[in-house]
């Protein structure tokens, strides 16, 4: 991983979690606010793989972990953003991403890290709400996500290739 790779991954974790915890809820629907730092991991996972889309869900489901006001045990969602960081990363060693492939794989990673997170929640007993109501709050997440894609994937995946080294051929 380069180093203006690793900055500039560090910088949209950073920027994404700022916005997530000071200005979006402000505008949480249901309660809910979009997960940008998951839409910086699949634009990662999109552009450059899984290995690198882990490491940035990794670090950036750990600080989303440790930020005010996070009210939940410490590395749910950690864990969650890796396992979106693998799985979306496998999309582009499929194909390379279209419009649609890229709104497709914001809702699926969406869907499973709300998921994976909400499960481990049950598992450890750190959710007081329901399962019909966890699957509201998984909907309109997802539904979050994938208004908020045509405005963050762009830029972001042009971000991420243009830090692309140089091939030898």
């Amino acid at each position: 991983m380069t180093t203006a790779r690793s900055l500039a991954a560090a910088a949209a974790v950073l920027l994404a979690l700022l916005l997530q915890v000071s200005l979006f809820p402000h505008v949480a629907w249901q309660g809910v606010v979009p997960n940008l730092a998951l839409l910086v991991v699949v634009g990662a996972a999109l552009t450059r793989g899984p290995q690198f889309a882990m490491v940035v869900g990794f670090a950036a489901g750990a600080l989303i972990d440790l930020a005010p006001p996070a009210d939940h045990v410490a590395g749910r969602w950690a864990l969650a953003l890796t396992v979106v960081g693998y799985v979306a990363g496998r999309v582009r060693a499929e194909s390379s991403p279209t419009a649609t492939t890229v709104v497709g794989t914001v809702a699926a990673s969406s869907f499973v890290g709300t998921s994976l997170f909400a499960i481990t929640g049950l598992l450890v007993g750190d959710l007081s709400v329901g399962v019909g109501e966890l699957l509201l709050v998984i909907g309109v997440a997802v539904l979050w996500d994938v208004v908020l894609t045509p405005f963050v994937l762009p830029p972001l995946m042009a971000l991420f290739r243009r830090l692309e080294p140089a091939r030898v051929t």
